[in-house]
């Protein structure tokens, strides 16, 4: 199993959104919280951390968005 983001559900609101936003289906709606379901690999978009409005979501890892410098194209 690939790195999966980790759910604080005493914060969770169980609002859905990450769920929503979710591609790869990591993220489920069990009653009122909000659960990773392991899969083999998630799609590391971040955006499910992103849409958490009480901050209940965090990825064990980081998106890095690299700038092309005008020497480089």
């Amino acid at each position: 199993m690939g790195m999966m983001p980790v759910i604080d559900e005493s914060i969770c609101q169980g609002c859905g959104l990450c769920v929503s936003v979710c591609k790869c289906g990591a993220l489920v709606l069990i009653g009122s919280k909000v659960k990773a379901v392991e899969i083999e690999e998630c799609g590391w978009g971040g955006l499910c951390e992103l849409v958490c409005q009480a901050g209940a979501i965090s990825c064990p890892y980081e998106v890095v968005i690299e700038e092309q410098s005008e020497r480089g194209r």
